[in-house]
C-alpha cells in the first residue's frame, strides 16, 4: 500500500523557544515514528527565537527586509538539520533546499526535514509547507505553541476565543490584517494563507499536545482548528 504524504510545519517556537525543549521533541519523535507505518512525513521547521534574534539585529542596523528574510530562512535550515540529527538520521544525508530534491527524498525516506526552501522574499517555513502540500496534493498540519486559532493572541488576551473551524477566505482576512514583516509571529503567515485559499488545501492548526496530532492522524476527534470549505 502506498503511504500518504503528510506535510507538517513544526514551529520554531516548539523546537527552540529559548532553550531546546528536549522532553517535547522526544514526544514529537515518538509520535511521528509510530505513525510511519501509514504515512510519510515532510516536516518543515520554523526559525523560532534564533530567527527572530538574527532579524532583530539586522533590523537594528538598518538592513533591508530582504536580508532579514534570508537570515530567517537560514535559521529554519539550521533547525531542520538539528531535527534530522535528533531523529538519528544519517548526518551525511543533509536536508533538501529545493522542491526537486525534496521529492527525491520523499520517495526514499519516511521522514524528511527541511527549512524554507529557496531564498526568496517573504519565503517562510509556513509558505514552504503550503507550497509542498500543493505539490504533493495533500493536507497541511501546522504545529504551533498555542492550541489552535483564536480571534486574538491567547498569550496576551485571557478573553481570546478559540476558533475550531474557519473558511479559507475568513482565515485569509485574519492573516492579511497586517503587512508581512520578517520574524512576525502569527499561526500562519500571509503567503501561506494565500496559497491554501487559492489551492483549497485543508489545513489544521494544532498545539503542543501530541495526543491531538495522534488523534488527527488516526481520524479521531481532536482539539485544534480546521481551515477549509466552511
Amino acid at each position: 500500500m502506498k503511504k500518504e504524504v503528510i506535510v507538517l510545519s513544526l514551529g520554531g517556537s516548539l523546537i527552540i523557544p529559548d532553550n531546546i525543549d528536549v522532553k517535547y521533541l522526544k514526544e514529537f519523535r515518538k509520535t511521528i515514528l509510530e505513525n510511519t507505518r501509514r504515512y510519510k512525513f515532510i516536516i518543515v521547521c520554523g526559525g523560532g527565537s534564533i530567527a527572530r534574534k538574527y532579524i532583530s539585529a539586522l533590523r537594528e542596523i538598518g538592513m533591508n527586509e530582504l536580508f532579514q528574510s534570508f537570515a530567517g530562512i537560514s535559521a529554519t535550515r539550521m533547525n531542520a538539520r538539528f531535527m534530522s540529527y535528533f531523529f538519528k538520521q544519517d548526518q551525511e544525508r543533509g536536508i533538501p533546499h529545493k522542491m526537486e530534491e525534496l521529492k527525491k527524498y520523499a520517495k526514499k525516506f519516511d521522514v524528511v526535514f527541511c527549512g524554507a526552501l529557496e531564498y526568496k522574499p517573504h519565503q517562510t517555513s509556513d509558505s514552504t509547507s503550503a507550497q509542498i502540500a500543493k505539490e504533493f496534493k495533500t493536507i497541511f498540519i501546522n504545529l504551533t505553541d498555542v492550541a489552535g486559532l483564536h480571534d486574538k493572541n491567547p498569550k496576551k488576551h485571557k478573553d481570546a476565543k478559540f476558533i475550531p473551524r474557519i473558511s479559507w477566505k475568513d482565515f485569509h482576512k485574519m492573516a492579511t490584517k497586517e503587512k508581512f514583516k520578517p520574524g512576525q509571529h502569527f499561526v500562519l503567515d500571509q503567503t501561506a494563507s494565500t496559497i491554501i485559499m487559492k489551492e483549497k488545501i485543508t489545513t489544521y492548526i494544532l498545539g503542543k499536545d501530541m495526543k491531538q496530532l495522534n488523534a488527527l492522524l488516526e481520524h479521531k476527534k481532536f482539539k485544534g482548528t480546521i481551515i477549509g470549505d466552511f
